[in-house]
């Protein structure tokens, strides 16, 4: 893959009304959940982004059937039942994805053949212990590479007993990948978590008529039971839909709606915590789409005030904090970011390549063990370096709309694992934003 980098030039405005692309983290569990079920599932709006691409090509991989995705996002996908995955030839490369081979190192914990999940440079740096510990509790057979760290090697015919189990860390992907192992343990699973974290697995398990009970903190799964085929209607990311509420905010004379938006309440922190800066943002039509509950977002610009973010929303807006750290730069005052240290192990250590991304350009921000405090003030241009990480390279753009000359940002070649046709939306609604020749 040749580097792309991009050239933002300021003085843009967002206007109109348009869709983000599918959630990714919907699309990933709608090919899993899919897969293993009986019947036939049809998704529409399914991500065509490379990490969920990823997904799908790994299903096939084990012999299931599916069909797609078209120009619309439209996937069938030929279930084989919960013990109907085959043998792959050769290990499973998941590329970028972190959900992908977290959820599944659970989903293939208990199959009759072994399996090795792979991925790329970024993927092999990222820690797997988180899920391969509580694996190993319930009876996977389950290697890592060095440091505990991709490849994940799970050697097949593990007969696997259910867990109570309590989470050192909030992450969605680790209680998916527990409760998931759960579906193929003797006995209950349960999960407890510590701050509330994303649930679209339960809610899809749910859909799929595989029944989650959720108490407060703990989630528990029986094991033994099916999926039964459905259809999923994938609503438009919250999180790439972040990068336009931003955009939005701190440019003036903006005024965008952000069409068929998930607004699942374990995802909206970035709305809270734009809010408590004082964004103008209204959520309009709301209504439940499969499960999940969706709504059209207006935002409009607004004068954003530096704030201290409340730890307790800091989980439900994680995968955000990029682009909230470009809002904290254009805020007027001091913004503060305590208990995120799970930043530091994405698909960058995001606290300190933000930091040092925003110094570039002439932001005063100090990189802290577990956030970041920013104070508010006038954004130069320059050159960031994204390390290849999408959402960095996205967040920058926006901070391009205001900056007082050009942003060239590197290594933007990630972008398409979550958000395809970036560009081309950013353009239409109102950003100057190209890839440098």
């Amino acid at each position: 893959m040749s580097q792309i980098d991009y050239i933002v030039k300021p003085g843009g405005q967002l206007s109109g009304e348009f869709r983000v692309p599918g959630d990714k983290s919907i699309s990933h569990r709608s090919i899993m959940f899919g897969a293993i079920a009986d019947g036939t599932t049809h998704v529409t709006g399914f991500l065509q982004g490379e990490d969920s691409l990823n997904t799908l090509r790994a299903f096939r991989a084990m012999g299931v059937k599916i069909e797609g995705p078209d120009d619309n996002g439209e996937v069938t996908i030929h279930g084989v039942g919960i013990d109907g995955l085959k043998e792959p030839e050769g290990e499973i490369d998941l590329g970028n994805s972190g959900t992908s081979i977290r959820l599944m190192s659970g989903l293939l914990s208990a199959q009759s053949f072994d399996v090795v999940l792979s991925g790329d440079s970024s993927l092999s740096r990222r820690p797997m212990k988180r899920v391969t510990e509580p694996l190993a509790l319930m009876g996977v057979q389950v290697d890592t590479g060095e440091g505990g760290r991709p490849p994940l090697k799970i050697s097949g015919g593990s007969v696997i007993n259910g867990i109570d189990y309590t989470m050192p860390m909030a992450s969605a992907q680790v209680k998916s990948c527990v409760l998931l192992a759960g579906m193929y343990a003797k006995g209950q699973t349960c999960v407890t978590e510590p701050a509330t974290t994303r649930d679209h697995t339960e809610r899809m398990l749910n859909a799929f008529g595989y029944a989650v009970e959720t108490n407060a903190n703990q989630m528990c799964i029986q094991g033994g039971g099916r999926l039964t085929a459905c259809d999923i209607d994938v609503p438009a990311d919250i999180s790439s839909a972040a990068f336009y509420m931003v955009g939005a905010s701190i440019a003036e004379n903006s005024d965008i709606t952000l069409q068929h938006v998930g607004v699942n309440p374990t995802r909206t922190g970035v709305i809270d915590i734009l809010k408590l800066m004082g964004a103008n943002i209204e959520l309009l039509n709301e209504r439940i789409v499969g499960g999940e509950p969706v709504a059209d977002i207006r935002i409009r610009s607004a004068q954003l005030k530096g704030i201290n973010v409340p730890e307790a929303l800091v989980p439900l807006a994680i995968d955000e904090f990029p682009v909230l750290f470009v809002a904290a730069a254009y805020a007027e005052g001091k913004t503060v970011i305590t208990g995120a240290e799970e930043l530091r192990v994405k698909e960058s250590d995001r606290i300190q390549v933000m930091a040092d991304g925003l110094q570039a350009i002439g932001v005063n921000a100090e990189a802290t063990s577990d956030g970041m405090i920013i104070n508010g003030g006038p954004v130069m241009g320059g050159k960031v370096h994204s390390r290849d990480d999408h959402r960095i390279a996205m967040a920058f753009t926006m901070a391009g709309l205001c900056a007082k000359s050009d942003i060239i940002i590197e290594d933007c070649e990630n972008v398409n694992t979550s958000f395809p046709d970036f560009i081309g939306i950013a353009n239409r609604a109102g950003i100057s934003v190209s890839i440098l020749k």
